[in-house]
């Protein structure tokens, strides 16, 4: 009977991060402490399944069962994906009259400074289905001209004759006075049943009428998306008769429930990546490490962020596929390197990598499931720094003969050797992720010498020193659990809720009116989090004001400790804005007013934090070997060693070359560069000073 009530008693955490090629999936176990990892193939048609099959699977290795999964906690790539391969359903946009070209015309701003001609993106609607309304509202919130609600029944009248699934509303000055908005939502949502409508004022309640709708647009055309794919995955919940609360990974690196979610899908845009920032900003506390460069390469993508004195940077705005998306995010930049990237011959001859991937199906040649183009991963096998055996713990062998054919079909017509191609292979994907962090660090006017790379994601450790050496960095960090992390990261995450509301005026002046919507903002997180079942102990609640000299076209976000709208309150505003001025552009104009663009608020569910039991040895690790691995166009001898058998601080390092391996990962310790183990798990890496 005692066994009975511990087992009802046991709760297990799952967090979930799915891939274009690996599930990946961190478990918590409250009846023992411990943290586990498990990996399995994603299944890109309908992604609950995998994520089902990754629960049970995960079940079965590990000895809980099933019914004890109470929270899943759930990245995914449903909404990305969608947007990136432009599976989107008919959609529409009602706007206000005399700007229905604007999702057309958008911004003129030129990206590529060097290329000939415009190649715009083709808008996410179709003009003939860029409807507008008789109404207008003013900057102020005052009402210029009334709603014509029998403009909007006609418009209503169009969009049902075309068999529109979704629609987005945003009305000009929405974001100061929503009335308007709110009276034609109610009219469509009459004329129109059944099809997705979504609100700029609800969406992003921000000026910049462009970008307001370009997010308007993308999240109306993920409801249907997003809402079918949570309809899936609460039916197979359900027959697994799994009794979780699920949450879903916003771009905040906060989680959201599922209602909503699917309200607001546009949030998932960066859903997975978002958790290893998390990771990231959690290990710089842990390893006393305020500067680093956090790295996820995974079978698709490699995503950078950078953690800098302790903190993650967010952004009010970023892209999805060169769309402006008009909410808080973290701050990250993706490219298509991943160990699925598929190298290619261009028309001039050049060897390149990507960015289009083998993802998990067919995947890599080696994989054996029908892939016959060589990928990243299949020439880290021909070099010897994976080892075809071993892979994912020893349930999914490598076929080094279909590498070598793989590599043979592009050796041929640049006139080298397979090694010599997987040595290019690896030298230009090395390039690719090198440049990427440096536009990061740079564009922040940061020195990659003063910061650790983070290392993590299954494709990464056999890449981060080669990266660093490109970089100067000196240092290299891989974290227990360096295949997941990302799940990881999601694990220890908490519901959050971003809220903003644009008032443009001096900040010397604007107390009262930032005062009146703090009020209305706190009324709504906290209804936010009403319907998220956190209890008022569990809620905290955090401010910022976006601020700018009077003149600026841009804004910088200046953290308030309190909500103090007085007049010494407000001063102190301005001074921080000052000192953040001063940092990003190297000066401050203190004769320039401070203006006031937007208040923002951040509120946050706290939910339990999982006690991870210390890392525990294993009752047995297998003895080094060796092993060739090809490095600057020689074979080496390179020590063949378990993660747990990586002597600690203090001990005689580990001296590349060397393969470090463990389940779902290995980690390349080229010659030149040492390792030591420290207590929590973590392994560094160290460049030999010279």
């Amino acid at each position: 009977m005692q066994q009975q009530s511990q087992e009802a008693a046991r709760e297990v955490r799952v967090a979930v991060d799915i891939g274009g090629t690996f599930t990946d999936l961190e478990i918590f176990d409250s009846a023992t402490g411990e943290v586990y990892q498990f990996k399995t193939p994603s299944t890109p048609a309908d992604p609950s399944i995998g994520l089902l099959t990754g629960i049970k699977g995960a079940a079965e290795r590990f000895g809980f069962p099933i019914e004890a999964v109470r929270q899943i906690l759930h990245g995914t790539t449903i909404a990305t994906n969608a947007v990136l391969e432009r599976k989107l359903p008919l959609g529409a946009v009602v706007t206000t009259a005399g700007f229905e070209d604007l999702l057309q015309i958008g911004r003129h701003g030129r990206k590529d400074v060097y290329a000939l001609t415009a190649d715009p993106l083709p808008p996410l609607v179709r003009r003939s289905l860029c409807l507008g309304v008789s109404e207008r509202m003013r900057y102020d919130g005052g009402v210029e001209k009334p709603l014509d609600e029998a403009s909007v029944r006609a418009v209503a009248a169009k969009l049902r004759e075309a068999g529109v699934k979704a629609v987005a509303l945003c009305l000009l000055h929405a974001y100061a006075n929503p009335s308007h908005e709110q009276r034609a939502a109610a009219i469509l949502a009459e004329e129109l049943p059944g099809v997705a409508l979504s609100l700029s004022s609800d969406i992003s309640p921000e000026l910049r009428e462009y970008e307001r709708l370009s997010t308007t647009v993308l999240n109306a055309l993920l409801v249907p998306i997003v809402a079918g794919y949570i309809e899936k995955l609460e039916k197979r919940i359900a027959e697994e008769k799994l009794p979780a609360k699920v949450y879903l990974v916003q771009s905040n690196s906060g989680v959201a429930g599922l209602a909503k979610a699917g309200r607001e899908p546009a949030r998932l845009l960066l859903s997975g990546p978002s958790g290893g920032a998390a990771a990231a900003r959690r290990l710089s506390a842990t390893l006393s490490e305020p500067n680093l460069v956090a790295v996820d390469m995974g079978g698709t993508s490699f995503d950078v962020s950078v953690v800098h004195e302790g903190q993650v940077a967010m952004i009010a705005e970023g892209e999805i596929d060169g769309l402006p998306v008009r909410l808080p995010m973290v701050e990250m930049r993706t490219i298509g390197a991943g160990g699925g990237s598929i190298a290619w011959i261009d028309e001039g001859g050049r060897l390149r990598i990507g960015p289009h991937s083998a993802g998990a199906q067919p995947g890599p040649a080696c994989y054996r499931r029908g892939g016959t183009q060589l990928t990243v991963t299949d020439a880290n096998l021909l070099l010897g720094r994976l080892d075809g055996a071993s892979f994912l713990d020893g349930k999914m062998p490598l076929d080094r003969a279909l590498a070598e054919g793989a590599a043979q079909s592009l050796a041929a017509p640049l006139g080298l050797s397979t090694e010599a191609v997987a040595e290019g292979v690896i030298a230009i994907t090395n390039a690719n992720l090198a440049g990427a962090i440096r536009l990061s660090l740079f564009e922040k006017g940061l020195d990659p010498a003063d910061f650790a790379l983070l290392s993590f994601g299954g494709a990464g450790g056999v890449h981060a020193c080669d990266v660093a050496d490109e970089l100067g960095i000196a240092k290299v960090i891989f974290p227990p659990h360096a295949s997941t992390l990302s799940a990881w990261g999601i694990l220890g995450s908490d519901i959050t809720h971003d809220l903003a509301a644009t008032h443009i005026a001096p900040l010397a002046e604007a107390g009262e009116a930032l005062a009146a919507h703090a009020a209305r903002m706190t009324e709504q997180a906290a209804s936010l989090l009403d319907e998220d079942g956190v209890p008022a102990a569990s809620r905290s609640l955090e401010w910022s004001v976006d601020c700018r000299y009077q003149g600026q076209a841009f804004e910088l976000p200046v953290a308030m400790v309190a909500t103090d709208f007085s007049a010494d309150g407000l001063a102190a505003l301005a001074e921080g804005f000052h000192a953040i001025h001063r940092q990003r552009f190297s000066y401050e104009d203190r004769k320039a007013g401070v203006e006031v663009v937007t208040l923002r608020l951040t509120a946050r569910g706290v939910l339990d934090k999982p006690e991870e039991a210390p890392p525990t040895a294993p009752d047995t690790i297998p003895a080094a070997t060796t092993r060739p691995v090809l490095a600057n166009g020689a074979w080496q001898q390179a020590s063949i060693l378990r993660r747990e058998a990586v002597p600690p601080r203090g001990a005689t390092p580990l001296a590349g070359p060397a393969v470090v391996e463990e389940a779902y990962t290995s980690s390349y310790i080229p010659a030149g560069w040492v390792a030591y183990a420290r207590p929590e798990g973590s392994l560094i890496a160290e460049r030999v000073k010279e």
